[in-house]
């Protein structure tokens, strides 16, 4: 017994350190896994917890090396740039003002990241709301223009 205590003991502390995810954050992640645009999916504290195989190829970076990216590192990540090429400041960028609202918001932008190429997307970030209105977290479209 004591030795499945011990292996129980470290289970648990493992599965504590892993917070739980909203069933529909689960459920946008497997949408997400079966779409052919590149999605990306951010939950309510701004971190990038998943995006799928056509965003890989969009932003130059495998989920399975990068994994999860907090909110600094993803803006440090990928840069935003408008229409005009003039950096968009973080809290104006579609995924921030999504969040922030609890709105969608479209908007033509260039982004740039692992790859170091610049690429013209029409971006769609579509807030998922849960109950009493609590944010969940963001799917974030991108569609290359």
């Amino acid at each position: 017994m004591r030795r499945f205590g011990v292996h129980w003991r470290v289970l648990a502390c493992k599965r504590r350190a892993i917070p739980a995810k909203p069933i529909q954050m689960i459920l946008a992640r497997q949408l997400a896994s079966s779409i052919a645009i590149p999605i990306l999916l951010i939950d309510a504290e701004g971190a990038l917890v998943f995006y799928n195989e056509p965003a890989e190829a969009l932003l130059s970076m495998r989920f399975e090396e990068t994994g999860e990216i907090t909110a600094d590192e993803l803006l440090e990540a990928i840069a935003v740039e408008d229409e005009n090429r003039k950096a968009i400041r973080s809290e104006e960028r579609p995924t921030r003002i999504a969040r922030r609202e609890r709105r969608p918001v479209t908007r033509r932008v260039w982004i740039k990241s692992g790859g170091g190429e610049w690429r013209h997307v029409q971006a769609t970030a579509v807030p998922l709301v849960g109950e009493r209105e609590t944010l969940l977290g963001v799917m974030h479209f991108l569609w290359e223009i």
